[in-house]
């Protein structure tokens, strides 16, 4: 009877010694688990439905408020980045095509358009606006296929900020008298908007909304890579009741630009696009009487002071290089980090990299979508690979796979960066950056300056004073303070030196649309 006591007791010892080695297990599993470094959150897939959109398999001009064939019947595919798969083909406008789009735009300028008050034009603006309100979920997911940005990019920022443009211009279309004091003002005639395909629905928006304000008539060409939504905006513009050829929207790539740009009866050229293009089309327009504005490339930097508000400023960086791809032309794609702070700011950026989900654009829990394009992905890789052979700092998020099929990348910085370095000069246009350290407030704003571009920076301290010195001492077109890509239908963007000429948005978008007397 004792020795089945013994083995009992025996037996009960090596239950309990069995089960604090599977609660000590459980609790080493649970520590690494909730590790800041090693803890992933697995989301369930959450895709938006496309159900909301039809695409057409064709899709013709707008000219003269009609959807029209292209003379030459030519047509060319606009891809989905985010899958590689063809979405539809879309017309490409012809020298022909775009004469048409002109005589149209020139006809509805000196019959109506110029001729009725600005009260009337501001009532189609406004008509505008609250349409493209009504079908904000479907000009959103449209964008998102053609364009490969995250849909909640697409949803919360882009076409809210479409509608507030045609708002904004809507109120100014009868106060341009009070826009400019004691100034004589009357619109250009017919105006020439080319865009690109980083923003296509809110560059459009930001063109043609001014433009019509103005008194003047429109003709504008979309990205090759991004038509359909300029194509869904020309829907909206015939249903809204304006005028026939007040806009036209022709679409194709470069030869329909050219076109476009050099037509002998445009007044007035807007381009948002590369430097490189920007400088051809300025030459072209040199020797005419075209006003011309140009939104170009920007290499712009963060200057991050050691009192900024660390967490904060890393949420401004992530936000402004690699939360829209890299696909901003003010991105942030220069980190410039007070040396006393560099390691703790790159080792937490890294940490939060990690975080960052890659994935299917249309997924409501994707942070970073797909490359627009192939073509625009193989120069992503080209200059990563280019900045790694050259030996600076490499570091890549590793704990998110990108998608096998479409065109993706995931984001990236190189460190301790020399400012010669071409990953420091060039614009990547991609979700790449490059970091290097400052020690004193004069030394951030000289690397900052250390560039042909001039478009936008952030300043990050918790010192108002330290912010508004540097500012002052930056150039750059765009300066926020304390956050990132923060814009704003009255507020103008613009940059300096190869960054473009004008401004777009606020009171002074209007000016590049009227003659001031």
């Amino acid at each position: 009877m004792l020795d089945k006591m013994i083995k009992k007791k025996e037996k009960n010892k090596h239950k309990d010694k069995d089960k604090k080695k599977h609660h000590d297990k459980k609790i080493v599993e649970a520590k690494k688990r909730k590790s800041h470094k090693n803890f992933q959150f697995e989301y369930s897939e959450s895709l938006e439905s496309t159900d909301v959109v039809k695409i057409q398999p064709k899709n013709a001009l707008f000219i003269n408020g009609e959807f029209v064939e292209p003379t030459e019947g030519s047509y060319f595919p606009t891809i989905n980045p985010g899958d590689g798969e063809v979405l539809a083909e879309v017309a490409e406008a012809s020298a022909k095509d775009v004469d048409m789009a002109v005589r149209a735009a020139r006809k509805a300028y000196e019959t109506t358009w110029s001729k009725i008050s600005g009260a009337e034009r501001g009532k189609y603006l406004f008509r505008i606006a609250r349409m493209i309100q009504e079908r904000a979920r479907e000009f959103a997911v449209l964008e998102t296929l053609d364009n490969g940005k995250p849909i909640k990019e697409s949803r919360d920022v882009d076409i809210p900020l479409v509608a507030a443009h045609f708002f904004y211009n809507a109120g100014w279309a009868d106060k341009l008298d009070f826009a400019f004091p004691g100034k004589k003002v009357q619109p250009l005639g017919v105006a020439a908007q080319v865009i690109p395909w980083n923003f296509p629905l809110l560059m459009a928006a930001w063109k043609i909304a001014p433009a019509l304000a103005a008194g003047n008539c429109v003709v504008l060409k979309p990205a090759e890579t991004t038509p359909l939504s300029a194509l869904l905006l020309a829907e909206v513009i015939q249903q809204s009741g304006l005028p026939p050829g007040v806009v036209n929207i022709v679409t194709g790539a470069g030869a329909t630009g050219s076109h476009l740009v050099n037509h002998p009866d445009i007044n007035k050229v807007a381009f948002t696009g590369s430097t490189q293009v920007g400088k051809m089309i300025a030459k072209a327009t040199a020797k005419t009487n075209k006003r011309l504005t140009l939104e170009l490339g920007g290499k712009s930097a963060h200057i991050v002071y050691e009192d900024a508000a660390i967490d904060q400023a890393i949420e401004g960086v992530v936000n402004g290089i690699f939360f829209n791809q890299g696909h901003v032309c003010c991105a942030g794609s220069r980190l410039l980090v007070e040396e006393s702070i560099a390691q703790v700011f790159t080792d937490k950026l890294k940490d939060r990299m990690q975080k960052i989900r890659v994935g299917n654009p249309l997924d409501k829990n994707t942070d970073i979508g797909a490359i627009n394009s192939h073509r625009e992905l193989e120069k992503i890789r080209d200059f990563v690979n280019g900045a790694r052979e050259e030996g600076w700092d490499y570091f890549s998020a590793s704990a998110t796979e990108a998608p096998s099929r479409g065109f993706y990348h995931k984001p990236c910085f190189f460190n301790h960066v020399a400012s010669s370095a071409t990953v420091f000069r060039k614009e990547v246009f991609g979700p790449v950056l490059a970091i290097s350290t400052f020690r004193t407030p004069a030394e951030a704003i000289a690397k900052a300056n250390d560039t042909p571009y001039g478009l936008a920076a952030g300043v990050w301290s918790e010192k108002a004073s330290k912010i508004q010195k540097t500012a002052l001492g930056l150039k750059a077109g765009v300066i926020w303070a304390n956050t990132y890509n923060k814009f704003d239908p009255s507020s103008p963007f613009g940059g300096y030196n190869e960054s473009g000429w004008g401004r777009e948005g606020g009171r002074h978008g209007l000016y590049p649309y009227l003659e001031v007397q």
